[in-house]
């Protein structure tokens, strides 16, 4: 086993989190569920919702095993999980990176289930993963991988029951060929099994943006609260891809300073300002490397991922892997706001340490629910063969995400905590209502 760090986080990668001998769980899904228990405090669920969301409805590991391009065979690790499906069919990203873990993909399930909750969407949360770094693999590897991994969970998906979607170095493409392959192994069209399709394949518009602009409406409707004036606030990006870089060019767009940027091969800091745009054009023809593009001062610095953490900036915006803000580094956060676009990037310890700092976390299950919001708009859809223009796409995300914000405020200003906490809150109410509806001990009248 290799004890080399991860280039994103600095930490051991996390495949090899340790696992806990009790229950079976590693460390990011216990860290997942703690937050769950801190917001019972506040507010009190029946024992009967708590047991309910003790553990994953189902879990799958899998094995997928292609044919390489040179002609050998090689196997992957998948997973997918089911976490809770009181509310609706389960909906959550499969993602291919070298970390990914059954840990991971837990966790990730569980937040999807708060994540759909706190924004009213009616789902559960699921979340799959194969263990690979794609960058090794050709097209051709790429598809084969995506479609053997199919049939490896096709009993366990459906448009009715777990509806995948793009994640991590997984897009339209990919998707693309998931759909097909379902398609095939069930002999018929179903579009709503799988989202962010592309759109000659029932794809929804808005979505490739979905989950950055997402988290853009939430900071913009709470910019009164949160006494922010876009044009003299300063924005730290870290991650480029597809969330980091719609978030980024959006923000620009409505008068917010971006001053720092940063990918998988590190960042670049301009305190005078950088335009996202030719940002990216850059990276896309220089093979990921942000140093020495076009910047709008012309005086970038070269900058760590990890140094972009502690820049002096108003917002800071994690929109790449979980487990970026620690203990370690939590005291050196300079950043007034923090904007969780990606999953888990704060742990519980870091929380505390920001809490005590007086800085504002706008909660990853919160920040970034804008994707699943659009898949299920591409799923609602696919399931009645009507399909909307953008400008409805995203009027409808706008006022979805806008009403949960303000709701999570309140939330916070009624029970007197932080905003996590109280997102956590959100969710609930919403799971409580839907499992007590099938009744609790105190409806049996059972000790």
């Amino acid at each position: 086993m290799t004890t080399s760090t991860s280039p994103e986080t600095g930490a051991l990668p996390a495949q090899e989190a340790p696992i806990d001998a009790a229950d079976g769980h590693g460390k990011l899904f216990r860290d997942a569920r703690n937050r769950l228990n801190k917001a019972i405090q506040y507010f009190p669920i029946s024992p009967d919702v708590e047991e309910q969301l003790k553990y994953p409805k189902s879990s799958l590991a899998v094995s997928v095993v292609i044919r390489m391009d040179n002609g050998s065979r090689r196997a992957f690790k998948g997973f997918r999980v089911r976490y809770d499906d009181s509310r609706g069919p389960t909906k959550g990203g499969i993602r291919y990176h070298q970390s990914v873990n059954l840990d991971e993909v837990m966790a990730l399930a569980f937040w999807m289930t708060f994540k759909c909750a706190v924004v009213g969407v009616p789902y559960g949360g699921a979340k799959g993963g194969i263990c690979v770094d794609t960058k090794e693999l050709s097209k051709t590897e790429l598809e084969r991988l995506s479609r053997t991994y199919i049939e490896q969970i096709a009993d366990m998906i459906g448009p009715e029951v777990d509806i995948p979607a793009p994640d991590m170095y997984t897009n339209e493409m990919v998707m693309g060929w998931m759909a097909d392959q379902y398609n095939r192994i069930k002999r018929g069209k179903y579009p709503g099994v799988i989202t962010g399709k592309p759109l000659a394949l029932g794809g929804s518009l808005g979505r490739t943006d979905a989950t950055g602009r997402g988290g853009v409406n939430v900071l913009r409707r709470l910019e009164e609260h949160l006494q922010i004036i876009p044009e003299k606030t300063t924005v730290a990006v870290q991650g480029f891809g597809n969330v980091g870089y719609h978030c980024a060019r959006l923000l620009h767009d409505a008068g917010y300073k971006i001053v720092a940027i940063s990918n998988s091969e590190g960042g670049i800091y301009d305190p005078s300002g950088i335009n996202p745009y030719p940002m990216k054009e850059w990276e896309q023809t220089h093979k990921e490397v942000l140093a020495g593009g076009p910047t709008l001062g012309g005086k970038h610095q070269v900058i760590s991922n990890e140094d972009l953490l502690k820049l002096p900036v108003d917002v800071l915006v994690p929109a790449a892997l979980e487990n970026q803000i620690t203990i370690n580094n939590a005291h050196e956060i300079q950043a007034r706001i923090i904007l969780e676009l990606a999953n888990g990037p704060t742990t519980t310890g870091a929380d505390v340490i920001l809490e005590q700092k007086g800085i504002t976390v706008i909660p990853d299950i919160l920040a970034n629910a804008g994707g699943v919001t659009v898949s299920y708009f591409e799923w609602t859809q696919n399931q009645t063969g009507y399909y909307w223009e953008v400008e409805e796409v995203n009027d409808r995300l706008q006022k979805i995400m806008e009403k949960a914000a303000v709701n999570v405020w309140q939330t916070m200003k009624e029970h007197k905590c932080d905003m996590r906490t109280a997102a956590y809150i959100e969710a609930l109410k919403k799971l409580s209502e839907a499992i007590e509806a099938h009744g609790t001990r105190y409806y049996f009248n059972l000790p």
